[in-house]
């Protein structure tokens, strides 16, 4: 690997390695974002009622949280490769297929297998990244990782748009793109693999001993915290706050948005100086002070605009989080449990994102458009307080 510093600057991104997995995250974000703005579009073609259409979501989402465990074991046992070729012809082929019919209950057949790939994309993406590099190349690496996540969430609901244009099932069409990811990880892709060597027993009594560590247990209470305040502060609530007050478009909100987005890819981006003044414990720590700030600005700002703010201090937060728990997650095992333990923690996050939108929507009954952000506040406020003694 070619880990070139240039005036004592990590470069890892011009590794070719990280450039593929690069192409897997891209893919890894690709099966919502890129559909959602062709909803409207197809309640009315396919005559659909407006309740229906979540569905095309939780068919997809629903998979990953019982195989994403389950494929890490496999990635263990038998080698990454095996599991993501597969898993990306997998997701090409069922989700690609969905711009070919126009049956809602096949779409929503064909969803689901696309879903059942894509449930290892992100959390291997994660662990290959962990197999590559070590100490501060590992952090830099997983912040350029996230900073390519976030700039697919950021461009995807535009690609998808301007496609469903020309009809809804265009933006379908996207995942033929995995084909050629598939291709580029079988012949190009030059990674570590686990040995295989441990008996199965053997491989189960050390993957509990990773899961039950104190640290581990701490990140993964830290990730449902992060997603809990992501998916129920913010993504679930600033629109109605946003549409309430100000009579926000749709497109203002979304532009809002998408600088958080821009925030949070460039912040990552620059992980590997960040981990070089301050341990990834100690940016995570940070982060939810970030968090804290930004949800409580947010009932009290005054003009539309100003909202900016909010995403600003949220994404540098949030380009500071992700990707230091990913790399703090990548060192806590060996590669023989790697999988096992970044899959799990994949099945953390989607925990995160089922409670937020229920544990803020209870503040929300409560105390009205402000119990969202100021209940995303105090958790984050918790979390700084005493969350993260579990992972020093």
């Amino acid at each position: 690997m070619d880990n070139t510093r240039d005036t004592g600057t990590i470069t890892v991104y011009r590794d070719p390695n990280l450039k593929i997995i690069f192409t897997v995250t891209l893919m890894g974000v690709l099966g919502v974002a890129s559909i959602t703005p062709a909803f409207p579009r197809i309640i009315r073609d396919l005559g659909l009622k407006p309740g229906q259409i979540g569905l095309l979501i939780t068919v997809f989402t629903l998979p990953g949280i019982f195989l994403s465990p389950f494929l890490g074991i496999l990635a263990d046992r038998f080698g990454r490769k095996r599991i993501l070729v597969p898993s990306l012809a997998l997701f090409a082929l069922a989700g690609g297929s969905c711009g070919l019919v126009r049956d809602f209950d096949l779409l929503l057949v064909l969803r689901f297998f696309q879903g059942v790939g894509g449930s290892a994309l992100a959390a291997l993406s994660a662990t290959v990244i962990g197999d590559l590099f070590e100490g501060r190349e590992r952090a830099a690496a997983m912040g350029y990782n996230a900073s390519v996540l976030s700039i697919g969430t950021a461009s995807y609901p535009a690609i998808g748009g301007t496609l469903g244009l020309l009809g809804w099932h265009y933006p379908f069409l996207l995942p033929f793109l995995a084909l050629p990811v598939a291709w580029l990880v079988l012949f190009r892709l030059d990674s570590p693999e686990p040995a295989g060597k441990l008996r199965l027993k053997e491989y189960l009594r050390g993957a509990v001993v990773v899961l039950g560590n104190r640290r581990v247990v701490g990140v993964f209470l830290v990730s449902v915290a992060t997603f809990v305040i992501l998916y129920g502060s913010l993504l679930t609530f600033f629109p109605l706050i946003a549409s309430e007050r100000f009579k926000a478009s749709t497109m203002a909100i979304g532009l809002i948005m998408s600088a958080m987005s821009v925030t949070t890819a460039i912040t990552s981006s620059q992980l590997g100086r960040l981990t070089g003044r301050f341990s990834e414990a100690g940016l995570i720590r940070i982060s939810f002070l970030l968090y804290g700030a930004a949800l409580v600005i947010i009932p009290a700002t005054p003009k539309l605009e100003l909202y900016l703010v909010s995403a600003f201090i949220f994404g540098l937060g949030h380009g500071m989080n992700i990707p230091s728990i990913m790399s703090l997650m990548a060192g806590y095992a060996p590669m023989e449990q790697r999988g096992i333990l970044m899959s799990v923690n994949g099945t953390v996050l989607r925990l995160g994102q089922t409670l937020g939108p229920l544990v803020m929507g209870l503040a929300f009954t409560l105390w009205g458009i402000s119990g969202p952000f100021y209940g995303g506040a105090v958790l984050a406020l918790l979390v700084f307080a005493g969350g993260l003694v579990f992972v020093r």
